[in-house]
Formats: structure tokens, sequence, C-alpha cells
């Protein structure tokens, strides 16, 4: 029998030695099963093997990492306080390649380098390209799963203690026989503001755009793109799904450049709209304008959907979630051949504006990304499909605060986001329906009874991505950084209910957080020390200090000016001696005029340093400098101290970190 089992990039030897872990007549038992090679698959994989369980992770492609490999290289944030343990050591590798202490934007190769190397360095056993065909249930658990590669044909059954559901599709839950939901509820179900229909002005089209293929004659039929169905009323529930697109990564770089070609299946009507929206706003002759164009290094993007018409091929996923394996392929075929086509048609069609068609000129596919895939990304952005009905249900009130999880086991951060879900007729005129971006909350915890089924349905199955949530809710916790640091979580939990022999409803949450807080990393990595300027009793003012709502590492931070009067006194608690590096946190709405003095007194050494706030290539809501490396005793006798430096400019006291030396 042939297998597809293999560690990819690997030399011929040690994929035949990775055959001696190869089932036999088609099956094998793990501990753990982690099905979906996503970043949250990876993690859990890897979480899981770090704690001596023997894992298998069954992955849908012949990637790692889902959209943070495939194209998704402009983070969604949020707050970087809410990344913990693994997923905060990815992008701390991501900045060691890049050359810095972490690295938010980045290559799509380089990070599923980064992801192959978790689950190389685990010994982690990796099925590429298979595909759930069904379950086998026992008393209340999910006992086995068959899986077959479209490519490979054999069929293999894997039997395992806990089963871990990191599939963006959640295809986990229906074979396990596990309550979900689909598309949008009500507000009236859960007592939501922004839930279900929403008709709002963002990545909306400006009135008076014409539906029609003949202008202004119904009769002629709509425009490619347009649904005939009605606008139903605000906050109404209904089985639309926020619309998918593909994250691409392009160049402008000559000596890596692939042109753009016309594609095979090419069809400018497709695009009939765009060039009505076009006409509608003529001061728009930039491709900024049309799309989310972020530059990654090396001369790279991450294009996102942004405006009325873009990559977001709304509508047309609708029956991605529940279709089958040939019918998702089909409609994932059609995302690629509409987006191809769009780039095509925006730098090549003579009605788009010449400004914006130069400018296209300029890029084309990378060579060095994506080679064994015509240099695409493999992975759909499936933003929604599934969504578990669990033992807790995250809402809008989780998002915004007013109610809380006690039973918090990772947090999320992000903007209520719901992409549009439908393009419709409104009084004549053409209308995006479902964008929602509402935010401004602090980071919340997500409850750890949303990542498991009710007790009744099953037993012995965690599901940190599809998780249980309302659709707007789902809309914040869905980031790329929360599901890495869900899927640790979840492989902690699916160890013990292993170790103590009990249903993943009964795992102790507290001890979940306890080896995370001891342990974050799982390998024995000595814990950072995080000191904020929230933190009460750790932090002395003197002077005048201002306090700001946004933009601080948590959240709010501090300013005051650089008069040296004003200062900010940091006492950690080292809980073991050794040395550490130091890091004082920059937020990026400081500013350039930011300057202050920094003094360590680590207990046997001090040391003053100057610090500049000009950053120009800060990321996100600001960055960490490295003050650099001291020797520190035990207790609480060592400090630092921020003060003015005597300038016209502002001092910002907001975080310090204590990063243990390798």
């Amino acid at each position: 029998m042939m297998h597809t089992l293999h560690y990819r990039h690997e030399p011929l030897l040690l994929i035949m030695l990775s055959l001696c872990f190869l089932f036999s007549e088609g099956q094998s038992r793990y501990d753990i099963c982690v099905y979906g090679g996503s970043s949250a698959g990876v993690v859990a994989a890897c979480a899981a093997a770090r704690l001596h369980k023997s894992v298998l992770l069954v992955a849908q492609g012949r990637h790692l990492g889902g959209l943070t490999s495939g194209g998704l290289g402009n983070t969604d944030i949020g707050n970087k306080f809410a990344i913990t343990g693994i997923a905060r050591n990815f992008y701390r590798r991501l900045g060691k390649y890049y050359g810095k202490f972490e690295q938010w934007t980045f290559e799509p190769h380089v990070a599923e380098k980064i992801f192959d190397d978790y689950l190389r360095s685990a010994h982690v056993t990796v099925l590429y390209d298979y595909r759930i065909l069904r379950a086998e249930k026992k008393e209340g658990n999910l006992a086995a799963i068959t899986v077959q590669s479209p490519a490979h044909g054999p069929l293999q059954t894997i039997r395992a203690n806990i089963f871990i559901d990191c599939s963006y599709e959640g295809d986990l839950l229906p074979v396990a026989g596990v309550s979900y939901t689909l598309g949008r509820e009500s507000n009236d179900t859960y007592g939501e503001t922004y839930n279900g229909v929403e008709l709002r002005d963002k990545h909306q089209f400006p009135n008076g755009v014409d539906p029609y293929r003949v202008s202004g004659d119904p009769a002629s039929g709509l425009l490619w793109g347009i649904s005939p169905a009605a606008l139903q009323s605000q906050g109404s529930g209904d089985s639309n799904i926020q619309s998918y697109n593909y994250r691409i990564c392009l160049t402008d770089d000559p000596a890596n450049r692939i042109p753009i070609i016309r594609p095979p299946d090419y069809d400018s009507t497709h695009y009939e709209l765009l060039v009505r929206l076009m006409k509608a706003q003529p001061g728009k002759k930039s491709l900024h304008d049309y799309f989310s164009w972020d530059l990654m290094p090396n001369r790279k993007t991450d294009i996102n959907n942004n405006g009325a018409f873009s990559t977001d091929m709304i509508g047309m996923n609708d029956h991605y979630p529940e279709a089958d394996f040939i019918r998702r392929s089909e409609i994932v075929r059609q995302h690629e051949a509409y987006t191809r086509g769009l780039l095509y048609f925006i730098g090549h069609d003579t009605r788009v504006p010449d400004e914006i068609r130069r400018e296209m000129a300029q890029w084309g596919y990378p060579k060095d990304e994506y080679a064994d895939n015509n240099h695409w990304t493999p992975q759909l952005y499936v933003r929604e499909s599934r969504r578990m009905v669990g033992e807790y249900v995250m809402t809008e009130a989780n998002c915004e605060g007013t109610k809380v999880a006690k039973d918090g086991i990772g947090l999320a951060a992000y903007t209520m986001d719901s992409h549009n879900c439908q393009r419709i007729v409104v009084h004549g005129m053409v209308k995006n329906e479902g964008d929602v971006q509402v935010g401004g909350f602090d980071a919340y915890p997500v409850s750890y009874r949303s990542l498991v089924p009710r007790k009744s349905e099953c037993t012995n199955l965690l599901v940190p991505v599809c998780l249980s949530a309302s659709h707007i809710a789902y809309g914040s916790i869905r980031m790329e950084p929360v599901f890495m640091v869900l899927g640790e979580s979840a492989a902690v939990a699916a160890s013990l209910a292993i170790d103590d022999r009990k249903p993943v409803q009964e795992v102790d949450v507290q001890m979940i957080n306890r080896i995370l807080n001891a342990n974050p990393e799982l390998d024995g990595t000595i814990p950072e020390i995080l000191v904020d300027v929230a933190d009460s009793g750790h932090v002395t003012l003197n002077g005048q200090w201002t306090p700001l709502a946004q933009g601080g590492y948590r959240k709010s931070y501090l300013t005051a000016s650089e008069n040296p009067a004003n200062s900010a006194r940091f006492n950690p608690e080292i809980k073991q001696s050794g040395s550490y590096s130091v890091y004082v946190y920059l937020p990026g709405s400081a500013g350039a005029n930011h300057r202050c003095l920094v003094e360590v007194n680590s207990g046997s050494a001090r040391e003053t340093k100057l610090i500049h706030g000009s950053r120009p290539n800060m990321e996100g809501p600001g960055e960490w400098i490295r003050l650099g490396r001291w020797r520190f005793r035990k207790g609480k006798g060592s400090s630092v101290v921020i003060r003015g430096a005597g300038g016209e400019g502002v001092v910002a006291a907001d975080a310090l970190l204590f990063v243990a030396a390798e």
C-alpha cells in the first residue's frame, strides 16, 4: 500500500524512516488526533506532543498553517497582550528571521517553514491531503474517523482517545453528532445588537449605481454577482455566510515577478459592476481605493478586500460549509478564477482608469511562493463555516465585556468583524449587506466551555476553531493568533482528559491555566515577566501623567512631558535568578516625539539608556524596544525607571518585559 504520510522538505532517508510509523492495514491508534492543518492544528499537535502524547495531525491539503502561511501576512492582532504561548513564540521566530524581536508582517513561505519546524522538532506524525469521510461513535465518544486522500485513494481509519477539530469548516461536528449552526442568528436569539441582517455604509456602493444589465431596465436581468433576494428586516437571522476571498501575495520585484496573464476561464462580464462603481467615484484612481494593499517584507503584499467591489466574492460561498469535497473544490476553483480574473481585469481592461492600470502593471506573482500551486495560495479564506452550539455560546456581550466567561482559556481582542453576506437591489440600486465592524473594547476571555460539545453529544472532542459562538462574536474571535492560542489550550485540555480519564467537559480549567502560566510554550522555557502600568503595586508614578485609553500594550498607557520630574518606576518580581533581556514597549500612537531616559537597576548593576520614539518600520499598535541584557537576582530588589529626558517631546509609560536568556 502506498501512503502519503511524510515530513515535507526532509531528505528521502528521513521520509523512509517516518514510514515506520505508518498504518498497518490502514488503521492506527493515537492518544490525540488533530484534524485540520490550520495554524491552530499545527500548534495543537505540537503542544500535545510536547506534553508527551502520541499525536497524528491530519492535514486537508499539502501545506501547513492555513491562512497564516496562505497569504494572511498582515496579522489581525487586535491586542498583542492577548497572544500567548506557542502563538507568541511563532511571531518571535518570525522576528528572529527578519532581525527583530517580533514580526507581525511576513512572507507565506517563511511562516510555513516555522510551522514545519514545530512539527518536526516535536516528532509529530502528519498525514497530508486527507479528508474525513465518516466517523464511528461508541458510548458517547468519537471512537474513530475514516479519512481518504482524493489523490491517492486508500482509506485510513484513525482511532484516538481525544479528537481536536482544527479545520476551518468544522468537519468533525456532523460526523460526531454534535450540534452546530450556520449563517446568522437574529439579534433576538442572544439579545444582541449587531447580528443578523445589517445594511451599513462601509464597503458599500454609493447611491445611484444601477444593478441591471441594461441600465434602468429590470427586464434585462441583474449584473453578475447580484442576488435577486429581497432585503429583510434589520437584525433578522438567515443562512447567509459572510464572504470568502483570497489573501493575495504579489511582488513588484522584477527579478521575482511572474506577469499576471489572462486566465483560461476569464469572463470580463464578472467585473461590469466594478466599471460602474469606478464611474460613480471618478476621484478614486489608486489600487488602494479598491484593495487593502498592505506591504510585506521583500517587496511582497498581503492584499485583502476593500470597498464595495473587491476581492470578496460576495454571496458565492453560502453552500460551501455543507458541501461535499467535490463541490467545495469547485467553489474554491470559482473563487480563484474570480480573483485571478479580477487582477487581470484591473491591469488590462481599458475601462479601468489609466492610473490604476499602470499601477497594476508593476505587480506579478512571486516566483518563490507556492511554487507547487502555480504561485497561487492553496488556502481560501474561509472566514466562517459551521459553528458548534456547545456548552457555552460566546456572544456580543462577551466581546463588549458586559458578560465575562469565568473559565477563560485564552483571550480574544479583535473588532467584531463580519464581511458582507449578500449583494442585492435596494430601491433600484445595488447595495452590499452584512458588513459589521464594531470595536473599541478590551481583550476578553474565551470560555473553555465554548470549545467543548454538550456532554450528551460527545465527550472526547474539542473544537478551538469552529467553536461555540454567535455569528457576530465569532467575527471577533476568528483571528489566526487567537486560533493558535485556543489550539494550544485545547491540547492541554486533551492531555489532562487522557491523564485523568475524564470527559473533556470535566477537565479542570484552573489546571489548564496553571500549566500554561508556568510553562507557556510547554517546552520548559522560563516564563517571561511582564510589568504593565495597570499592575497595581508594581508601578510607582511621580509627577504629572495623563492616561490614554487606546494604543498601549494591553490597551491604556500613560504620557507626560519630558520634565525629568515625571517618572514611572517599574518593580518586577524576579522568580528565578539569571540573565534577562529587558524590553520597553513603545506605543505606536506615542509618535516620533517620544523621548525618555530608562534606568535599569538589576540589583547588581545600574545603567541608563536614552530612548527615541521615531520608529519608521513600527508594526501595528507599537513594538518592544530592547534595552539590553542584565543578570537579575531573585526577588523584588530590581527596578526600571522611565523618566523625562528634559526636552520638548513626550514620555510614554506602558509596559516592560523581562525575557530569560536562552
